[in-house]
């Protein structure tokens, strides 16, 4: 089975949502990529899509640097889905209308709908649907071709279709959470306008790759540096499901891990999954490499160097190797653009993991088709835990930068004691799934106390947590009061050096997520 055989093009106009369009088509068990607006014609031709879908876009169509499409996407006779920015960049191709509204309209909408297959299975209360309007241009009138199909106060062609050809546009945005059922209508194009047959499953994907990695490797040595994170985690179990031993995993203790974290990778990947895993303690050497180091900057490119070095020696002793695994995912690889005038700034791969390019490797990317919730699918399939796979992001410094100034084991250790009764509560009280990231922060500073009948002065920690969709933008968690106070409580009881707790309640922006 070729589960890349049923797909969906979506051309991206620099729409805030397009990846997120992306993953909801995924979400029908439908493949599909993303290329830039102005992606070649052949291009578009070679990749054969059953579908394509214009994003929506910053841009007003009748600027003079309008980012646009090649105008033969229109005569492939597949269907087309025009949102927002790309329902005006259709009504002006076929002859349409577009001019800057004298209401723009922003948030939650009414809008009426007429009975047609693209909004067929929708729950409705009197042909009306609350939808995602996010646009300062309308449409002042429809092509001759085209019918509408949904209006709303504001939008009188806030839907539209071609009379004749299964060109499909709209000023809403379903992929967002906000409309109303919108799932369902990107299923009724995608699945029943286009056709896709929905094969694109977390098992379908594993027996693919399985067979290509095989089919690629041969009899030859691969080689894994495995962070115990969900991505390289599920990298290196899928690569092992392929190979077996072939696979020799590296895993660096840089103690700046979390509590028992270097346990628990080693449990589940040797002890568990059977994977041949070469640790490495190098806890002495990093926290030699950043005494003294207080700027953050100065931290991260400290233990990256330090990291690479390591890698490099214990890749010399286990002889020579043909191929790297990566735990690149799709958003490292995906050619966004961003129009500014008529030139294109394009964001390219990036080196992952940040080892260097001499190593001559051929790179294993395994996952880099995949989205981030897709992964954690593949890796539920083949056996991971959910505490791993559900884990929260982590950065690449670890705690070093979760210590503020000068990193030493005696910090790391009171740090990472507390932070596991902040996440131990958190799980307690059901909350840990709600929040995208909730970390401790040991400050450098000094707090008086009182303790019994002596007085104290010992360290001020920092709880953080906060609620995003992808680290982009971020909110403080309105965690519970009680909870908090029972946090604080644990903390300043069971950890010896820190009598005072305090909770960040800044967002992102101005505030970042990390505090270095």
């Amino acid at each position: 089975m070729d589960i890349h055989s049923e797909k969906i093009l979506i051309l991206d106009f620099g729409s805030q949502y397009t990846q997120l369009i992306a993953r909801r088509v995924r979400e029908q068990r439908v493949y599909c990529e993303i290329f830039p607006c102005n992606a070649p014609f052949e291009k578009i031709q070679a990749f054969s899509p059953k579908g394509i879908i214009l994003s929506g876009g910053p841009s007003s169509v009748y600027d003079k640097d309008a980012p646009l499409c090649d105008k033969r996407v229109f005569e492939l006779n597949l269907p087309i889905l025009g949102i927002c920015y790309g329902m005006q960049l259709i009504c002006q191709f076929f002859g349409g209308v577009v001019s800057p509204a004298q209401q723009r309209e922003y948030g939650r909408s009414e809008i009426m709908l007429k009975n047609d297959i693209f909004f067929d299975n929708l729950k409705l209360s009197g042909n009306k649907l609350t939808v995602w309007m996010s646009h300062g241009d309308r449409l002042e009138k429809i092509p001759e071709q085209f019918e509408i199909i949904g209006w709303t106060d504001n939008a009188p062609i806030a839907a539209m279709k071609h009379k004749d050809k299964p060109i499909y546009a709209i000023q809403f945005h379903p992929e967002v959470a906000h409309t109303d059922q919108g799932d369902t209508i990107l299923k009724n194009f995608v699945v029943d306008i286009c056709g896709c047959k929905q094969i694109w499953t977390a098992g379908n994907f594993i027996h693919t790759e399985i067979e290509r990695i095989r089919s690629l490797v041969g009899e030859k040595k691969v080689l894994c540096a495995l962070s115990g994170g969900v991505d390289s985690s599920v990298a290196a179990v899928l690569v092992h499901e392929a190979i077996g031993d072939q696979l020799i995993c590296v895993f660096v203790n840089n103690g700046l891990l979390r509590y028992r974290e270097a346990e628990q990778v080693l449990k589940t990947f040797r002890d568990n999954f059977k994977i041949n895993l070469i640790y490495v303690d190098a806890e002495d050497r990093f926290l030699e490499a950043l005494r003294d180091i207080e700027e953050p900057e100065k931290k991260r490119k400290t233990i990256g160097n330090l990291f690479i070095r390591i890698f490099e020696e214990e890749a010399k002793k286990l002889g020579d190797f043909e191929f790297l695994v990566q735990g690149t995912l799709y958003p490292d690889v995906i050619e966004s653009v961003s129009f500014k005038g008529p030139s294109a700034t394009i964001k390219t791969h990036h080196n992952v993991g940040g080892l260097p390019e001499d190593m001559k490797f051929k790179l294993i990317e395994p996952l880099r088709e995949l989205f981030k919730d897709e992964v954690r699918k593949v890796g539920l399939e083949l056996g991971l835990s959910e505490d791993i796979l559900f884990r929260h992001p982590f950065p690449g410094p670890g705690l070093a930068i979760r210590v503020l100034g000068s990193v030493d084991k005696e910090k790391l250790d009171l740090l990472r004691l507390a932070d596991h009764i902040y996440i131990e509560e958190i799980k307690k009280a059901g909350l840990y799934r709600e929040i995208w990231q909730a970390f401790s922060v040991l400050l450098p500073v000094r707090s008086v106390g009182v303790m019994g009948d002596e007085r104290t002065y010992e360290n001020v920690l920092a709880l953080r947590a906060v609620t995003s969709v992808d680290g982009m933008t971020a909110d403080w968690a309105k965690i519970p009061y009680e909870i908090l106070g029972k946090v604080s409580n644990r903390i300043i009881n069971e950890v010896k050096g820190i009598n005072r707790v305090v909770y960040d309640i800044s967002s992102k922006p101005p505030a970042t997520i990390e505090w270095e």
